[in-house]
């Protein structure tokens, strides 16, 4: 991790972008203290492409939903 002053980020900027693409995390000081940090931004999740391919990655219930339901409420009562 690098740090660098506010006016050296403003006349840097293309030269720090570079670097956090690399990788490396860079801090913006001003006055000694440190203001802003610039880092990579994760990639998005992929998209589900359709809800059966939802439904098919998510996980297997023991009891039908119905059930579940049914048993909460009775115990609230």
């Amino acid at each position: 991790m690098s740090a660098v002053t506010e006016a050296d980020a403003k006349a840097r900027l293309s030269d720090l972008r570079d670097q956090v693409e690399a990788g490396e995390e860079v801090v913006i000081t001003r006055r000694g203290q440190p203001v802003a940090r610039l880092s990579q931004v994760e990639k998005p999740k992929e998209a589900v492409k359709s809800l059966a391919e939802f439904r098919a990655r998510m996980p297997q219930w023991r009891k039908p939903s119905a059930d579940l339901l049914r048993e909460t409420r009775e115990e609230s009562l």
